[in-house]
């Protein structure tokens, strides 16, 4: 490691349906650092789930392609090596890692258990808040229990699908009416979402998220504007101004986010001063209810016939591509895109030093 620069172990691609935008926020991420203070090593995970460790970074990659690096078994076997050294007496060289792999195996818990075991210290939410954060199911419930407002909802297995198809719509019928919207339970950036305006789409909205999770989530349509929050800390979050998106499309789905750059990101939402507050909050109470730490961005239905907020869900690992909001919600707030990493790697040590002071013998 070069003396007085500190290391940063950058994870990213994965076996998800999330690849590519896991990708483009790899690249916008390493183009931003400061390398005066940080050398990054890049571990590109393929669609497969090899590994492969690329040579350190001491200034920012030409292209988004010169981060798909090449591995095989032996590539494997050396990256996790690399990041397992910790525990059989070697110095690592890496001094934090960075996840930002979206989806299944990257924001569900997984690579944040991988981490633990390793003993490495990481960037973002830990297993618990991710895993919550995730699952959408789980997600309503803990804010259910925390008492925070939200739409109606009803999910189910593919096995219960399989054997109650029939039950189950006329149930959502009579619960939600349409239009529905239809998601898998597991998945982010509106990957596998479809809105349902009659039986028949309903149908084939449910076969479509199956394909991507063995859990549904179907949800209540409501007229009511989008605005997010940006929630940065561990015990003692912040919350960055709101921010609010007016789609390009029916919803904000996956080529509104990514790929069309059509839809408009009203950076502060307006909204006035006391709903602005209402929203702020929220999203720490959110965050506190799936106990999360490192970040969080928080998104919110402002419903337009009475103003109510209704949380819709939280996102532990918010992409930080040029149309991302959780960036560019702190940017407003005043804290710039370079340190808003040096943050996000201060909560990460933090963290890791208050576990590294915790018992876990039984010594009375």
């Amino acid at each position: 490691m070069v003396q007085n620069k500190m290391t940063v172990g950058i994870v990213y691609g994965g076996k998800s349906g999330e690849h590519e935008v896991s990708l483009q926020t790899a690249f916008a991420v390493t183009s931003a650092f400061d390398y005066d203070k940080y050398e990054l090593v890049p571990f590109y995970i393929s669609k497969q789930g090899t590994w492969a460790k690329g040579n350190r970074l001491t200034a920012p990659p030409a292209s988004v392609d010169a981060l798909q690096l090449k591995g095989n078994p032996e590539d494997t076997r050396d990256a996790l090596n690399t990041l397992f050294s910790r525990l059989y007496g070697g110095e690592s060289e890496i001094d934090v890692m960075f996840p930002l792999l979206h989806g299944t195996y990257g924001e569900d818990g997984t690579i944040q258990g991988l981490f633990e075991m390793a003993d490495m210290p990481y960037v973002g939410a830990g297993v618990l808040p991710s895993a919550a954060g995730m699952d959408k199911v789980t997600m309503k419930k803990l804010f259910a229990q925390a008492g925070i407002e939200q739409c109606e909802y009803a999910y189910f297995n593919h096995i219960q699908w399989k054997r109650s198809s029939d039950e189950l719509i006329v149930n959502m019928e009579g619960q939600l009416g349409y239009p529905m919207f239809v998601k898998p339970a597991n998945l982010g950036s509106s990957v596998g979402i479809s809105k349902a305006r009659n039986r028949e789409e309903l149908i084939e909205a449910v076969e479509y998220a199956l394909r991507y999770d063995i859990k549904v989530i179907v949800e209540e349509f409501v007229d009511a504007r989008e605005v997010e929050v940006s929630v940065l800390g561990n015990e003692e979050a912040i919350a960055s101004v709101p921010g609010e998106i007016v789609s390009s499309s029916d919803y904000y789905d996956y080529a509104a986010k990514y790929t069309d750059g059509q839809s408009e990101m009203l950076i502060p939402a307006p909204l006035d001063e006391e709903k602005a507050d209402q929203v702020r909050e929220a999203a720490l109470s959110a965050f506190r209810a799936i106990e999360g730490n490192g970040i969080t961005r928080a998104d919110f239905f402002v419903r337009r016939s009475d103003g109510k907020i209704l949380i819709n869900e939280v996102n532990t690992m918010p992409g930080f591509t040029p149309f991302s909001m959780y960036p560019l919600l702190w940017r407003e707030t005043g804290i710039s895109y370079k340190a808003l990493l040096d943050r996000m790697i201060e909560l990460a040590l933090e963290r890791y030093e208050l576990k590294q002071a915790l018992q876990y013998e039984n010594n009375k």
